[in-house]
């Protein structure tokens, strides 16, 4: 056996031992909502923190921090019900692929070290990332991590990289700063320094391994890998003009969409109405006079969609205009109500800072009595006992006044909203209709333009026939033509179909543009109005919690004073 491969077998060999440990009669398993649940009902807190903390119901869309550590975790599951969760370590289980986290969108940390991940993956849609730890896996390629571009640590020590592929990469990552690959098979090629690399071929990569890149560093490694730096920046200049024209076609293919006229800016609508009309076909073999009057059809059609195209941008701008006026202002209103909703809880809170300092010294004074054996019905204690109630009623007076207040507050503006939305909804709709209306316009000249040029083609093919009949010369006339020299009424029903095809294409684009446009206002507002009723929902949730753990609290000060008495006089 070589030694790297004995090497690697005790380095198995001690992976065994410490997973015995580290796993004592652990299953190994998949996340579950269970288990979720008991870790986040575990969060750190202690004492009294922890009692009141798994007091409170698990509201999954309040979750933000996750830590599955050391759990003997095989794969990745559930996760879908945490869509606020910022930061999840899952670092020191048994994870060998990275699955189900690509609906964690609000994900700003990830910790996945100490694990047996072979490839990088499923993390693309996750491009709020800012930390990534893949340290400690067993992945071989650098991949899928161009769309991070908020990451500004990154973590990919002792893996199986054996090559610079992909690190240059990291060149489209602007925030990245921090890089670790330190412990992978590219560090012992022999004669490369991955330090000097980094430091040539990242120019904002500021630390590599932990420790500050130099200037000095920079400029040696640019000496070094002079040529390789050239290759890679000539690759990432053309990368760049490519994204830059794939950037542009998709922001203009959204605009037009959000138009409704995608697809008539050129010759596309004349183009489809020729898809599948071999009546139409069939009369362009007439020769010249049929071509040159199809290539009229085409400019006239190319005219009329082209103000279609025009227009419907004019008023996609318009829309926007009124769109994103009116979520200013929402957002305005809602942070006006925050506001002032903030303003009452801190005002609430130096009340309650009062109450309890009342609260305490009663309690403490009670708690002394009792302590030292006094009779608990002594005309001390029983007035002792008497403050402690007038002060529990005062402070629910204070939460119930609070309650009320957070209460008016968000019906204020969740009833602004609704209205709002209604005379939104009312614009758009009237913006909506006159586009409507002067589209149908165009539609209409497109149809005028089809039922025109089937007519002159009438009058073409009637000619062509009537000359082929009079000399008698059918040697040149196409195959698909040589039944309508013995049925005059044949080349009218090619005209007729050909004409039925073309409006009825005309009339598909108008029916399309009519339901989208349709569609787009009923779409907007449902998401409009679904939101908002997540947002109430959530501020209701938050209020009655924040006030119940209020309330819970005050009940909960007793025993805390009880103990700290105790400790005091013990």
């Amino acid at each position: 056996m070589s030694l790297s491969r004995a090497s690697e077998t005790n380095k198995l060999d001690n992976l065994k031992s410490l997973d015995e440990v580290i796993y004592p009669e652990i299953e190994p398993g998949i996340i579950s909502k269970q288990m979720i649940d008991k870790a986040y009902l575990e969060d750190g807190k202690q004492g009294e923190a922890a009692r009141l903390h798994q007091m409170e119901p698990v509201v999954y869309e309040r979750i933000s921090v996750l830590r599955l550590e050391f759990k003997n975790i095989l794969r990745i599951d559930h996760l879908w019900i945490l869509p606020n969760l910022t930061k999840l370590s899952l670092n020191c289980n048994k994870i060998e692929v990275i699955e189900h986290i690509d609906m964690l969108t609000a994900l700003k940390e990830l910790d996945l070290s100490f694990n047996y991940i072979e490839k990088i993956e499923n993390i693309e849609k996750l491009v709020n990332l800012e930390v990534l730890s893949l340290f400690n896996n067993l992945i071989e390629k650098i991949q899928n991590l161009d769309t991070l571009e908020k990451l500004v640590i990154l973590s990919l020590g002792n893996n199986k990289i054996s090559t610079t592929h992909g690190i240059e990469r990291f060149r489209f990552l602007k925030d990245l700063r921090v890089l670790n690959l330190e412990g992978n098979p590219i560090e012992k090629k022999e004669n490369f320094q991955m330090n000097l690399y980094v430091a040539a071929v990242l120019p904002n990569v500021k630390y590599y391994e932990y420790k500050t890149i130099t200037e000095e560093m920079r400029h040696k490694g640019q000496e070094k890998y002079f040529r390789e730096l050239r290759e890679i920046e000539a690759n990432e200049e053309k990368e760049i003009l490519a994204r830059a024209a794939k950037a542009k076609e998709e922001y203009d293919e959204k605009r037009l969409a959000s138009s409704f006229v995608e697809y008539l800016n050129e010759h596309q609508l004349y183009e489809s109405l020729w898809k599948g009309d071999e009546d139409g076909h069939a009369l362009l073999m007439i020769g010249q006079p049929a071509t040159d009057l199809a290539e009229e059809y085409d400019n006239d059609i190319y005219d009329v969609t082209q103000e279609i195209y025009k227009y419907g941008l004019e008023r996609f701008e318009e829309r926007e205009l009124e769109i994103n006026e009116f979520k200013q202002n929402l957002e305005e209103g809602q942070l006006c109500i925050q506001q002032m909703g903030q303003d009452v809880i801190e005002d609430f809170l130096r009340h309650k800072e009062r109450v309890f300092e009342q609260a305490t010294a009663v309690l403490k004074a009670l708690e002394l009595r009792t302590l030292r054996g006094e009779d608990e019905e002594s005309p001390e204690s029983l007035e002792l006992l008497d403050q402690f109630d007038q002060i529990t009623v005062q402070f629910d007076d204070i939460i119930n006044e609070v309650w009320q207040q957070l209460m008016s507050q968000e019906l204020h503006l969740h009833e602004s909203i609704e209205e709002s939305t209604v005379n939104f909804q009312r614009r758009i709709q009237e913006m909506m209709a006159k586009f409507v209306e002067q589209v149908q316009t165009f539609f209409g000249q497109l149809r005028d333009i089809a039922i025109h040029f089937s007519e002159n083609m009438t009058e073409v093919a009637t000619h062509y026939i009537n000359t082929k009949l009079a000399l008698q010369d059918f040697d040149d006339v196409p195959q698909e033509l040589l039944h309508c020299m013995e049925d005059r009424e044949a080349i009218l029903n090619l005209i007729a179909g050909m004409k039925d095809t073309h409006i009825q294409r005309i009339d598909e684009r108008e029916d399309r543009l009519m339901v989208r446009s349709r569609d787009f206002i009923e779409n907007m507002i449902d998401e409009l109005n679904s939101d908002e009723l997540e947002r109430n929902r959530a501020k209701i949730l938050e209020i009655n919690s924040f006030l119940e753990l209020m309330a819970e609290s005050l009940a909960a000060l007793q025993g805390e004073i009880r103990e700290e008495v105790i400790n005091e006089e013990g």
